[in-house]
Formats: C-alpha cells, sequence, structure tokens
C-alpha cells in the first residue's frame, strides 16, 4: 500500500470532448428524444446539462464571472444540493428550446475551450469551490478538476448507454474517473467505528479497475492505493458496478446484490452506500 496521490488529468479533457462530439453528431433525431438513467432527463437533456457545465466553468474559472448570492444564504449541504439541483432544472429547461444542432455547435465551442483552460491551470493551487462528496471544505485544483472530468465522463456515458453506443470504459478513461470517485471512501465510512489499524479492502475488476485499501488511523479513515496483506474485510465489485454505484446509476440495493463481501459484513456494506455526486 501507498499513499494516494494527486489525479493529474487535464490532458484527457481534449480527447474526451471529440468522443462527445463525435457522438452527438452521429446521433438520428430520434435518438435525442431518448430516455437515459438521469431521472426524467432525455438525451437532449443530458446533452444539455453537459453545455451548462462547461460553460458555469469558464465563466466563473476563466472569466471570474460569478453566481449572485443565494438568498436566502446556504446553511449546510442539503441547502447547496438543492440549489445545484435548482439551477441544473433551470437550465435544462430552457435548452428545450434549442436544436440538437445548435446544442452540438455550442457544446463543441465550449468543450474545445475548456480543454484549452485546464491545461493552463496548476493543479496544486486552491480551488474555488471544494469536493464537498469527499467531505472536503477546500480542495486542491486538481481534484476539482478530476471531479469536472468525472462529471463529463459519466453524462456521456448516460448518452451511451441510452443510444447504444460503444462505451468509453478503456482504462485511460474509466480508470482515473474511478481512481477519483473512490476518494469518497474516508467521507463514506466517517460514522463507522473500527479499532485502530483496521483495513477494508475494495477490490474492483475489469481493465479499468484495481485495488484500494481504507485504514483507520487516529480516529479517522485513510485511503491507500494498493492491497492490505490482512484486511478485516475485502469487498470485490466490476467496475461497471463501480462507476454506475458512485454516480446514482444503482441503487445502494441493487450494488449489494453485485458485489462479494469477504469478512467482516458490517464494514464492507458502507462500500454500497457511496455517493461521488452532489446528492
Amino acid at each position: 500500500m501507498e499513499p494516494v496521490q494527486p489525479i493529474l488529468i487535464a490532458a484527457l479533457f481534449p480527447g474526451l470532448h471529440e468522443e462527445l462530439i463525435a457522438l452527438l453528431r452521429g446521433l438520428s433525431s430520434d435518438d435525442w428524444g431518448k430516455p437515459t438513467v438521469a431521472g426524467a432527463w432525455t438525451v437532449q437533456d443530458v446533452a444539455a446539462h453537459l453545455l451548462d457545465v462547461q460553460l458555469r466553468r469558464l465563466s466563473a474559472q476563466r472569466d471570474g464571472a460569478r453566481l449572485p448570492p443565494p438568498d436566502p444564504p446556504l446553511a449546510g449541504y442539503a441547502d447547496i444540493v438543492a440549489l445545484i439541483n435548482r439551477l441544473n432544472a433551470e437550465w435544462v429547461e430552457v435548452a428545450r428550446r434549442f436544436s440538437s444542432r445548435v446544442l452540438t455547435d455550442w457544446l463543441d465551442l465550449a468543450g474545445r475551450q475548456l480543454g484549452e483552460l485546464m491545461a493552463t491551470l496548476d493543479p496544486f493551487a486552491p480551488a474555488m469551490i471544494s469536493v464537498a462528496w469527499a467531505g472536503e471544505e477546500t480542495s486542491l485544483l486538481w481534484f476539482d478538476m478530476a471531479r469536472e472530468l468525472t462529471e463529463l465522463w459519466h453524462h456521456q456515458q448516460q448518452i451511451r448507454d441510452a443510444v447504444n453506443a460503444p462505451p468509453l470504459t478503456a482504462r485511460k478513461w474509466l480508470h482515473p474517473v474511478l481512481d477519483t470517485l473512490l476518494r469518497a471512501l474516508p467521507h463514506t465510512y466517517r460514522d463507522v467505528n473500527a479499532n485502530e489499524g483496521t483495513c477494508v479492502m475494495v477490490e474492483i475488476t475489469g481493465e479499468a479497475g484495481g485495488e484500494w485499501t481504507l485504514v483507520r488511523e487516529e480516529a479517522a479513515w485513510s485511503l491507500y492505493a494498493g492491497a492490505s496483506g490482512e484486511p478485516v474485510c475485502r469487498v470485490v465489485l466490476d467496475q461497471d458496478t463501480a462507476w454506475r454505484r458512485m454516480t446514482k446509476g444503482l441503487t445502494e440495493e441493487q450494488a449489494l446484490a453485485r458485489m462479494e463481501i469477504v469478512g467482516d459484513r458490517a464494514l464492507g456494506e458502507p462500500v454500497a452506500k457511496m455517493l461521488s455526486v452532489m446528492a
């Protein structure tokens, strides 16, 4: 085992963008109206959300634009989630007025500019917004950038699922996504008590998978890359189950049914609770 390291993925944004635009330009008119796993959102709605994500990032990170302060002020995590959900819903509703061609052309422009922006950022500078789903009150930019990649990747994957397009699950794409999403593990286990030195190992199978270990240290949980020689519990799940559960594509019960838990089951089950999105 070794401590988990920063995830430096700025170079992946242009290629991920190219995959998205090629996918969207190949869709039929019927494809744009197909349902996705993202609640009531269609393919067009998910594409519109991706545009919103990128425009907001460019406006805030590159251009210094800020949203007006919320009224009433945010009082906690639930208020933040409610604000994000409201902003997302408002944009998607408006974007239903646009054609698929307009959305794709705007996405092409925004995505290219986002890739250019990411290449200029210092990954070890402070992020404007913390990665709250990992329990952080402040974050470095590398984590915020990696979180942004997971957002763009998993929504594109939702579109691919909906239209039966080939998935982007090669190790190049999915391993950094999984590595990022798993940074929510210590926060997920924050209320789980165990003896000092207790290890819970998570093994994700498949080309993009790997091994990670949670260790109880000084009344908190720390995440390590690699396998522990003596875990009290080993949780095994395939890469498809892992990313879908962590992005709300599977329920906790569905994820548990697809996992293998060896050893102390009570210490393994919280893995199925983990969400690496704001929810």
